[in-house]
């Protein structure tokens, strides 16, 4: 049986917000001072779009930002210069997560990651303001009004989380209003917003905690993944996805930006699990899910940043595995999964989004409207694991007065940009050389290929075959 999508090209399209285009997660701060690191955000930004990446860890001691030695105040951002100057030079900019706490702050020994980062409060609200107040004014000597006015400045990680935050809301409550009134009297436009917490939460407390003290909130971001409170403690992700109802965040993004309002909605971390070694963020799967999501929440939020741009990453430890299941868009050596390549087909769309009517239970259907004489047409064939899904026949009617003249489709499934798969079939190896490498990079990349256009009734006809987990972007040129 075939499902149909009919569009009218000739009807008035609505704004399409590029919300995967504003931020990119990544590890720790330090590893911005890698060399391949580097490279892959240079990419990341020509190919993708991105502008703005954020990480932890800009206040750990290994950056070495505030120390205390011989009971004197030290104060060193020349590692912190290191990774924004480069990101500027490149035309990006910080999304400026303030974590964790220097050693010399701290109020206890507890730590997360593999890289021990403090998560006290700190023993000194005075001394954190003033290095909150250093730090900016630091920033915009360097970089100027202007330039720092466009970045975001997050206080904090996950304070609702007992592994990143060992004191209670209201202590960081008050660090929030600390950070935020130390930024906001070194220059009253810079933005500033919170409480950068898990599966949604605090935030209506937030708010009022902000309105009662008159405390800027310029934005506000938070974090969510599918697996939140599904399933029971110990399950394996596949288990928590099996009871997933498949419109899971955007159901939870609409409950968001009612409570809100009209201020900026920031999510700062998502994907497919919040599991760091699950097999599907390698897989076609994590695309399909990548490209509904994106596109289900493009109306409702500022910006949607996909945790993360690479597997440069080392929470728990550094693997060396080329397919190891982490949240990356690209692999240690560079290698484009699926999900990179479906954020680069988004990157490829235009801004004006065109109704479309049909629905089917698995795949679902966008029309952009790209310039005058081009369309795309984007289809996902997508579901959360243990729920029925199967190759499904497509197709697309267009009607209106500039009928299509020719077409190509790009794809990403099982066949097509599926570096993993060809990793797998060169029998996984633990370490590549050169020529493995180049061999993936080759299999991950994206094809267009011609499809028929064929006159149909009222208008025209564009068939396809979407496999399980798939992602489909038609380019359509007018006549």
């Amino acid at each position: 049986m075939t499902t149909t999508f009919t569009c009218d090209l000739d009807t008035p399209g609505e704004p399409l917000a590029h919300v995967w285009s504003h931020t990119v997660g990544s590890g720790r701060a330090a590893l911005a001072l890698r060399a391949d690191w580097q490279a892959q955000m240079r990419k990341t930004h020509a190919e993708l779009g991105v502008r703005h990446v954020r990480f932890h860890g800009l206040l750990n001691d290994e950056l070495c930002t505030y120390l205390i030695e011989m009971d004197k105040d030290l104060y060193s951002f020349f590692n912190i210069d290191q990774i924004f100057d480069f990101l500027v030079s490149i035309g990006m900019r910080p999304f400026v997560e303030l974590s964790f706490m220097p050693t010399a702050l701290q109020t206890g020994g507890d730590t997360v990651f593999f890289y021990r980062a403090n998560v006290t409060p700190p023993r000194d609200y005075a001394k954190w303001a003033e290095l909150m107040t250093r730090l900016t004014k630091h920033w915009i000597d360097r970089y100027g009004a202007d330039e720092v006015r466009s970045w975001y400045f997050e206080v904090w990680n996950e304070p609702n989380l007992d592994a990143f935050w060992k004191g209670k809301q209201a202590d960081y409550f008050k660090l929030y209003q600390y950070t935020a009134n130390a930024i906001k009297n070194v220059d009253a436009e810079l933005r500033v917003g919170g409480p950068a917490t898990a599966d949604d939460e605090w935030v209506p407390e937030f708010l009022e905690f902000c309105a009662t003290n008159k405390l800027p909130v310029d934005f506000v971001s938070t974090h969510h993944y599918p697996t939140d409170a599904l399933g029971k403690p110990g399950d394996d992700t596949e288990t928590q996805l099996s009871d997933a109802p498949r419109d899971v965040l955007i159901q939870r993004v609409r409950k968001m930006r009612q409570t809100v309002g009209d201020r900026k909605l920031c999510y700062t971390e998502w994907c497919s699990s919040s599991n760091p070694f699950f097999p599907l963020h390698d897989e076609p799967y994590a695309a399909a899910f990548l490209a509904k999501n994106m596109l289900d929440v493009a109306d409702l939020v500022h910006c949607y940043s996909w945790w993360t741009f690479s597997d440069i990453f080392e929470e728990n430890y550094f693997s060396s595995t080329p397919f190891h299941g982490s949240f990356g868009l690209q692999t240690i050596h560079g290698i484009a999964k699926p999900t990179y390549r479906a954020m680069q087909l988004l990157h490829g769309l235009g801004h004006q989004r065109l109704p479309v009517a049909g629905a089917h239970a698995t795949v679902d259907a966008w029309a952009v409207r790209a310039d005058a004489q081009h369309v795309d047409l984007l289809l996902t064939n997508h579901a959360f694991p243990r729920h029925a899904i199967a190759p499904e026949d497509v197709t697309w009617h267009l009607q209106g007065s500039q009928p299509p003249a020719t077409a190509s489709v790009q794809c990403i499934d099982a066949g097509h940009c599926n570096s993993r798969q060809a990793w797998v079939d060169m029998g996984s190896p633990d370490y590549l050389d050169t020529k493995q490498v180049a061999e993936l990079d080759a299999a991950s990349q994206l094809h267009a290929e011609a499809v028929a256009v064929q006159a149909a009734g009222d208008g025209f006809d564009i068939q396809l075959n979407l496999p399980p987990h798939a992602v489909a972007a038609v380019r359509v040129e007018l006549a």
